[in-house]
């Protein structure tokens, strides 16, 4: 599916960014108050995505440190998922990053998420480490990143 739009969030928009998240990661949930903080914290921007604003599919949450980018974490409700919104909000993500100067992008990836990986990969992110145990349930972690 195409036509997706991406949108900055704000902290009205606390409640769709939990719905979001815990729908998307179920146990692996970062919580309410950790969530809250991503509209508080300076350099950190939450985008959500979907075909309109009143409805949300997918969030993308990232933070701008100087000349480097860091994804914190993206996600799509499972019925949105491989129609490209995933796409949608990780280009968002790095057009952004792009236009604050970034010039580099990172993220941590369940090793074990062959999709994430794949949309990773197809936008130049390359391998550049792990964390072994990385995730509450004990499964591992890839570190990517891509030259911007």
């Amino acid at each position: 599916m195409t036509g997706w739009m991406v949108w900055p969030a704000a902290l009205g928009d606390k409640a769709d960014l939990v719905r979001l998240e815990q729908q998307s990661f179920g146990d692996r949930s970062w919580g309410e108050k950790s969530l809250e903080g991503s509209f508080v914290t300076p350099g950190v921007t939450v985008l959500f995505g979907g075909k309109i604003k009143e409805a949300p599919l997918g969030f993308a949450i990232w933070r701008n440190i100087s000349s480097e980018a860091e994804l914190l974490s993206i996600g799509v409700l499972p019925h949105a998922r491989n129609e490209a919104l995933g796409a949608a909000l990780l280009g968002a993500v790095i057009a952004e990053a792009t236009q604050l100067g970034a010039q580099k992008l990172f993220l941590e990836v369940d090793a074990g998420n062959k999709a994430a990986c794949a949309l990773y990969r197809k936008r130049g992110f390359e391998e550049i480490g792990g964390r072994r145990a990385y995730y509450r349930d004990g499964s591992d972690a890839l570190t990517m990143a891509v030259k911007l």
